[in-house]
């Protein structure tokens, strides 16, 4: 892919801002998860019986049962809440029969038979019409009855879960994100059915919202760190090569370290002494002067113009340029293989591998030597679990260039990682060895150590993984994400909260556009119970997102933090904070 940042483990990033208890931290990008018990624990279709006992099955009944003492009583002769009961007990058998207006109708009488000052046998009386107005389909019925239930017994399961239900179907996902968020805390997130609703609704709100937020962004151009890790990535891209001395005046061709000026009046010659300059913000503007006019460097400034394009994160203006140099076949076979992966990247981002899969193939095709087609399809091989195929494409990658640290990095990474998820100890031991042996040979490749500060990082051996991070950052004192990282490191290893947030916040310092950074600090504060900075955090991150499939995940962490807040004020319901 064309990018250096290693591949990050697929979780239901929601669940990081589910305030959660013990922490977990995983590879690139992952920060905190909820530490599930093994034990099933009340699963989310029990159900209690007039004795008090559970039975399993989706949460659909209606609560209660006939006792044998009630059967065969005379009405007179029972107190108001007896015949309550009693008219309870006779809807259930409806309801069991699949007569839910019969079971209504019960319930109904029982709820008017009912005592005022009995709220929780009236909670479960409304909870129980509310099931049977759910066999019906009638959403707003349940919504209101399950909002009876809650008002007299605000920590009622049963019906928090039946109004989330019913508000998804009324496609009130705020709401819903709220009662199935209460629900998650108040069953400690043991129950699979609840933790799958709070999952699929905090995508559908992030895909939503990140839709209408991408489509109307304001464009921004990444960090020069960013862009300068971006470029780094390829080793046989013509646009990303320092000016030729063909390009320059012939007085700057023998100066060192100075931007060289252009000899015609070319915007694309122009724009790679921006590039030079690191002043990017004119890159676009120059290249579509060279594209308008039609000039000698039209293929290469289409090129450099949808790369800057993707990196403020505008794929709907760089695929045109793309599907352009991809078409000329008259045009350099490595600018065309070029824009091949970049368009295999951006499908990749857009969720569409097969599209991705085609590209980088193609690009394999049509430039069967160039080490960068083979590095950026084994990331997306990793990508997509196709890990022997990965390895395979890095070796290639390796052949064609043997001081390809990167690939030979990623490859013991990827390794590794199917290693570790396959639990082959000799295995795990065997990439363990090779991250040895990449840092041996190319002490000055900062990713090969921040790869195996990872790998050591799930090993726990801490210490050593945090001096890899002391390597990275030896090396690329401007890698913002290292500094995130050996914060994270700090907090799993020595429970050090200070000096953990003290390395993120050097990270923010560093690059004010790096929104991993905010996303980790923004998690950090959820699990400090620091609700509305969390939000700010994750905000900040939204409006750096580049891509809109990254903005919808980070839309999910914010409104599940802000669900939190809600559940919170409503009902007084907080997990346990760091």
């Amino acid at each position: 892919m064309a990018s250096s940042k290693p591949v990050e483990p697929q979780i239901p990033r929601w669940q990081l801002a589910l305030l959660v208890g013990t922490p977990l931290v995983l590879g690139v990008g992952a920060v905190y998860l909820w530490n599930r018990s093994r034990q099933e624990g009340r699963g989310s279709g029990e159900r209690e019986t007039g004795s008090g006992e559970r039975s399993s099955g989706e949460r659909k009944t209606p609560e209660g049962s006939a006792s044998p003492e009630a059967r065969g009583q005379e009405q007179d002769s029972m107190s108001p809440l007896d015949r309550a009961q009693a008219a309870k007990n006779k809807g259930n058998k409806y309801f069991k029969a699949g007569k839910y207006e019969n079971a209504i109708q019960c319930y109904t009488e029982a709820i008017a038979l009912c005592p005022t000052e009995q709220k929780t046998d009236l909670s479960t009386f409304y909870q129980n019409r509310a099931a049977a107005y759910e066999q019906q389909m009638k959403w707003a019925e349940v919504v209101q009855d399950c909002s009876q239930a809650v008002e007299m017994n605000p920590r009622y399961i049963k019906a928090l879960f039946r109004r989330a239900k019913a508000l998804e179907k009324l496609d009130n996902r705020k709401e819903c994100l709220e009662d199935v968020t209460a629900v998650c805390i108040l069953e400690a997130f043991q129950n699979q059915q609840s933790m799958l609703l709070a999952d699929k609704v905090l995508k559908q709100l992030g895909k939503e919202k990140a839709k209408d937020k991408y489509k109307n962004r304001e464009p921004m151009m990444p960090s020069p760190q960013f862009i300068k890790s971006y470029f780094s990535s390829f080793t046989d891209d013509i646009i990303s090569q320092p000016l030729q001395k063909g390009e320059k005046k012939d007085e700057d061709k023998d100066k060192e370290g100075e931007a060289a000026e252009v000899t015609e009046s070319s915007g694309y010659l122009k724009a790679k002494q921006f590039m030079e300059e690191e002043n990017y913000d004119k890159i676009i503007s120059e290249c579509s002067k060279e594209v308008d006019t039609g000039g000698r460097y039209t293929a290469e400034a289409l090129l450099l113009r949808a790369t800057f394009y993707l990196l403020i994160g505008n794929a709907t203006a760089a695929q045109p340029d793309l599907d352009r140099v991809i078409n000329m076949q008259d045009a350099n076979v490595k600018l065309r293989a070029n824009a091949l992966i970049k368009r295999g990247s951006m499908y990749m981002q857009q969720q569409q591998p097969m599209l991705s899969t085609q590209d980088f193939n193609m690009a394999a095709d049509i430039d069967t030597r160039n080490p960068d087609v083979y590095h950026h399809r084994g990331q997306l091989k990793i990508l997509l679990d196709q890990v022997d195929e990965a390895v395979g494409d890095f070796d290639e990658c390796i052949v064609l260039r043997p001081d390809s640290a990167l690939a030979q990095a990623q490859k013991c990474f990827a390794l590794y990682r199917q290693a570790y998820t396959g639990n082959n100890p000799s295995q795990v031991q065997t990439a363990m060895d090779g991250f040895e042996d990449v840092i041996r040979r190319f002490p000055k490749c900062a990713e090969g150590y921040a790869l195996y500060a990872q790998a050591l990082t799930d090993q726990q051996q801490f210490g050593k993984a945090d001096e890899m991070y002391d390597k990275c950052i030896e090396l690329e004192a401007d890698n913002a994400t290292t500094y995130v990282h050996k914060g994270l490191l700090q907090l799993q290893w020595k429970q050090d909260l200070d000096l953990g947030l003290d390395l993120i916040s050097k990270a923010i310092e560093i690059d004010t556009k790096c929104d991993f950074a905010y996303e980790t600090m923004g998690t950090i504060e959820v699990q400090r119970g620091n609700l509305d900075r969390a939000i700010d955090m994750f905000n900040k991150a939204i409006n750096l997102a580049k891509s809109e499939m990254e903005m919808a995940h980070l839309y999910s962490l914010c409104d599940a933090a802000y669900a939190q807040t809600e559940v919170a004020r409503k009902y007084g319901l907080k997990p346990p904070t760091l």
